[in-house]
């Protein structure tokens, strides 16, 4: 039956970095079934969503400060493992669960739900999509996450590129649902601020080596030394020693503090982009999804050509997009035109429509909790016969069987971890993650030689 209009809906979200985690939270709040916090048709008080957040233990799973950054509150938000999470899945009683997660974690929750949920009447709704723009790995990501019960799209393109794939192996399309970022919003960009501000945003992984990163710094920089009017900001992801979706191993405030004397119109910034955003009067960046949120505010926005239009760097998803310049054309003045038709299929919704763009998946969501006899089991499209050679890794990677049990030596999945075991966890996360960023850069490096 559907959730009451006098009791909150229950939603659960997993997630597995700050980045998943902001996408899940803020996709929880826009797809939750009914008007919350307002007069239901009888006049009764609808009561708002209980949203309970779960972080994925691992090498991203985000710092507090990260968290914050976000700007999401959850009623209960605690760190879990696999094992763990699917036990209190086995125990708890939600009418949606997000997986905001990569394609290989959403795999083994649907696999290991449908073994905890098989005797039960009921079951939530399970959502999942992805974080941002999808440019690379399109079959293998979709596959991944095939079974749940939707499969969100944030643009027109993305629906239409998610239906061939399933149509294509054979795989049911029908949980495909168009959305959009669910982190769009802020003000629409009037006019120029004072002073002039350009914000470079950067990322994790993109560009990956010193020299690309150096000469988009040095470029930054320069630019700022060129426009002394101007305020110049480096939007950063995340401080030194914490992790995001995507690893950093040479983060832009190292390579800042080799350059020396900074101009005085120069900073580096963290805080959350919509903030960011409302003193911007030009966003750069090589491919961010943050380029989008700037997109949606009509803030004019460049995506950069300087290191080539390659689908390595991510920059060839904004072909046709009016927004691809250089940094001698900034720096000479130019200022892109977006284009209309391709900011439309891109779910950026500048038309104003966005108000609606989840509307689909809330009605979908409602009919689906009304279904009569409950749920049908979930049916990944990946199974031990269809990808026999495939499947058991990405199980096995989160400590479950083919068949979605605990494989033995799993952590206990039967109890709450004591707070010995919490502070022996903290601790090796702390040392995984100096591995990642201090220790393995510099192997890396030595083999170079």
């Amino acid at each position: 039956m559907p959730p009451s209009t006098t009791k909150p809906t229950r939603i659960a979200v997993l997630a597995d970095s700050d980045t998943r985690w902001k996408w899940g939270a803020l996709t929880a709040s826009r797809i939750a079934p009914g008007p919350s916090m307002e007069a239901g048709p009888q006049g009764e008080a609808q009561v708002a969503p209980a949203l309970d957040g779960f972080l994925l233990r691992g090498r991203a799973t985000p710092t507090p400060r990260q968290l914050a950054e976000v700007g999401v509150r959850a009623d209960s938000l605690r760190e879990v493992t696999a094992v763990e999470f699917l036990r209190i899945m086995a125990q708890e009683s939600y009418d949606v669960l997000v997986l905001s997660l990569v394609g290989g974690g959403v795999q083994a929750m649907l696999h290991g739900l449908g073994r905890v949920w098989a005797d039960r009447e009921t079951r939530p709704v399970v959502v999942t999509g992805y974080v941002g723009v999808v440019y690379e790995k399109l079959a293998d990501g979709l596959l991944l996450r095939h079974g749940a019960d939707l499969v969100l799209a944030n643009s027109r393109q993305d629906a239409e590129r998610f239906r061939a794939v399933y149509d294509g192996v054979g795989a049911d399309s029908s949980a495909v649902t168009e959305v959009a970022l669910p982190f769009l919003g802020g003000a629409k960009y009037t006019g120029e601020h004072d002073p002039y501000t350009v914000v470079f945003a950067a990322q994790p992984s993109v560009p990956e080596s010193r020299k690309d990163r150096t000469y988009l710094l040095d470029r930054l920089v320069q630019h700022a030394r060129l426009h002394p009017g101007r305020e110049v900001l480096l939007k950063l992801r995340s401080k030194p020693g914490e992790h995001t979706t995507h690893i950093e191993e040479l983060p832009y405030q190292k390579l800042a503090q080799k350059l020396g004397d900074l101009p005085p119109n120069f900073r580096l910034v963290y805080g959350n982009m919509g903030e960011v955003l409302d003193r911007t009067d030009l966003l750069v960046t090589v491919s961010s999804t943050a380029a989008l949120e700037s997109l949606h505010r009509r803030i004019p926005t460049v995506v950069l050509t300087d290191l080539g239009v390659r689908e390595v760097l991510g920059n060839h998803h904004f072909v046709g997009s009016g927004c691809l310049a250089s940094w001698d054309q900034l720096d000479a003045g130019y200022r892109p035109t977006p284009d209309a038709d391709w900011v439309a299929r891109q779910g950026v919704a500048a038309d104003g429509s966005y108000d609606t763009a989840f509307d689909a998946a809330r009605e979908r969501i409602t009919k689906l909790l009304g279904r009569p006899g409950g749920l049908p089991p979930l049916t990944p499209y990946y199974t031990p016969a269809t990808a026999p050679g495939y499947l058991p890794g990405i199980l096995a990677r989160h400590h479950l069987g083919p068949d979605g049990t605990p494989l033995p030596g799993a952590p206990a999945h039967d109890k709450e971890p004591g707070p010995v075991r919490q502070i022996v966890r903290r601790a090796a996360r702390g040392a995984y993650r100096h591995g990642v960023q201090r220790v393995a850069p510099v192997i890396r490096r030595m083999g170079e030689l």
